[in-house]
């Protein structure tokens, strides 16, 4: 049924149809160089340890800067409340934390003040699903919270040097985007050797501990980076200097201190999935990575670095297929990938400074040819194919025991991923691939389906461990009477060479056998 539009008369006699308000898109009031001083960044959207090193890098540049608090339950139902109920979880949990956040604020200061005293600063998302429209969200939230005058600006991924934006309040330059992309590299070989560690701890809590030392010893080594004045030098700078290698050398003398038994069995889980969801430790992916801890398993966390490394790809493909805009193609390439191997190299020195256990990043032509029977990587929706090639690299190179892939709800790259992942099950039926899809509030079904996974999973390992103290003919009491006498092998710092086998205690034994001379008694 139509509906019925009331037309006007003028005094002439003339009929006007009512004015057309047209859809318009959000556009934040300008954050001026004056504002600077007064005006605080909020951001978050990584881990506690990644969000405290980059606020060192914003401080090192004289911005006021702080990350929102860490997601919780309650702030799904905020987020459910003032945005589209089709929106996916994180896009409900991140704009649900920045408005519990503003409603606290608001309470104190009035909705006039905090709309001065805040902007929201966050990454433009990944192309077509519905986190691609989260500003959308926030947009709408703000508007639902009276707030239209608060400012929220995008950054491109894919830039290092945008200039000035929005009023000129906020410069984003290469000390700027190097500062937090070298705080995530750093946050990421941490998360590492983190999670490399607890599960293996002999003294519950120490790990944490350290950790946390460890990340206040980072935010002051980047709150104090050194000025470098232009883009090359600074360029040179982050790729060149021993500056961060040198810090994060500290960081591993405190490691040090860390005594571990890696005669624990333990189940390794790869986490996969979408980019927030797999990140997060917290209430917005049910703790799983905690959850998984407890149950006796060893987590494999997913670095940042590998999406941004990602993103450089399809740049490269564009220049390689003769896509590109560009006057000169091939000299484009060669900068990119030389681009690319410095990255990967700067990575690979971060790892070596913690003795190289950190994860290497894969490479990412071998996720594409090894999900390219089953997924194209054209398909640029999320994290693309590289949820089925991480998924086999870790299966082929013995990297885990399982797969957990985190998806949102209804997520559409996510589905497509997991119905590809059907098939690569078909020809390798022994591949332990538990896709969890979260909604926020199911927590119990979403572990327990896990759970049915993991099962096999500790199974696998344990066979294995026995496995190699047959082949070996050690025992445990022959190992830990063999590390009295040397105590080296019980630091959290002492490097495990991968020999064939998933789990950490069976290429424990293994080397113990084969490389420290080790005999049976």
């Amino acid at each position: 049924m139509g509906q019925l539009v009331t037309i006007d008369a003028n005094p002439a006699g003339n009929f006007t149809a009512p004015p057309v308000n047209h859809y318009q898109a959000y556009r934040p009031k300008p954050f001026t160089r004056a504002e600077r001083e007064t005006t605080t960044l909020l951001f978050g959207g990584l881990t506690w340890k990644h969000e405290r090193m980059m606020q060192g890098a914003l401080h090192n540049l004289k911005y006021k800067a702080e990350p929102l608090p860490n997601i919780a339950r309650d702030d799904l139902d905020a987020g459910k409340e003032l945005i589209d109920v089709g929106a996916c979880c994180p896009t409900i949990f991140t704009t649900g934390s920045l408005v519990n956040f503003l409603k606290k604020e608001v309470a104190l200061h009035g909705k006039e003040q905090t709309s001065k005293n805040y902007v929201y600063l966050t990454a433009g998302a990944c192309g077509p699903c519905r986190f691609g429209q989260y500003h959308e969200s926030y947009a709408m939230a703000l508007d639902g919270l009276g707030l239209k005058d608060f400012r929220l600006f995008l950054l491109a991924q894919d830039e290092l040097d945008q200039g000035e934006s929005g009023g000129g309040g906020l410069d984003i330059n290469m000390p700027l985007s190097l500062g937090l992309i070298w705080s995530i590299l750093c946050g990421d070989v941490i998360t590492d050797l983190e999670y490399a560690t607890r599960p293996y701890e002999v003294n519950p809590g120490q790990t944490d501990a350290v950790l946390k030392e460890c990340i206040e010893y980072m935010y002051k080594v980047f709150h104090d980076r050194p000025e470098q004045g232009g883009k090359l030098s600074t360029l040179t700078f982050h790729l060149a200097s021993g500056y961060f290698t040198k810090a994060l050398k500290e960081v591993r003398k405190k490691w040090d201190a860390i005594e571990v038994d890696r005669t624990r069995v333990k189940a390794r889980v790869k986490i996969t999935g979408e980019f927030w969801l797999q990140t997060h430790e917290g209430d917005g992916n049910y703790n799983i990575k905690k959850w998984l801890e407890q149950e006796d398993s060893e987590v494999v966390p997913p670095p940042v670095a590998v999406w941004l490394h990602y993103l450089m790809h399809p740049v490269i493909r564009k220049l390689e297929h003769r896509h590109s805009t560009s006057k000169h193609p091939k000299r484009d390439d060669l900068v990119l990938k030389g681009l690319e191997r410095l990255y990967v190299g700067t990575y690979n020195r971060f790892r070596k400074a913690l003795a190289n256990i950190p994860n290497e990043l894969p490479d990412q032509m071998e996720l594409k040819n090894l999900a390219e029977p089953f997924y194209h990587f054209e398909l640029r929706g999320g994290e693309g194919h590289m949820l089925i090639g991480k998924a086999l690299y870790a299966y082929h190179h013995k990297k885990a025991h399982m797969i957990c892939e985190l998806s949102p709800y209804s997520c559409m790259p996510n589905t497509m991923s997991i119905g590809s992942m059907a098939n690569v099950i078909g020809k390798y039926p022994d591949l332990l691939y538990a896709p969890i899809e979260v909604k926020g509030d199911a927590e119990v079904h979403a572990l327990s389906r896990c759970q049915m996974i993991l099962t096999e999973a500790k199974k696998r390992s344990q066979s294995e461990f026995e496995e190699v103290l047959k082949k070996t003919g050690l025992t445990i009491e022959a190992i830990h009477e063999y590390e009295k006498h040397h105590p080296e092998l019980r630091r959290a710092t002492y490097k495990i060479p991968h020999k064939g086998y998933s789990g950490t205690s069976a290429n424990y034994v293994l080397h113990l056998a084969q490389d420290r001379g080790l005999a049976r008694a």
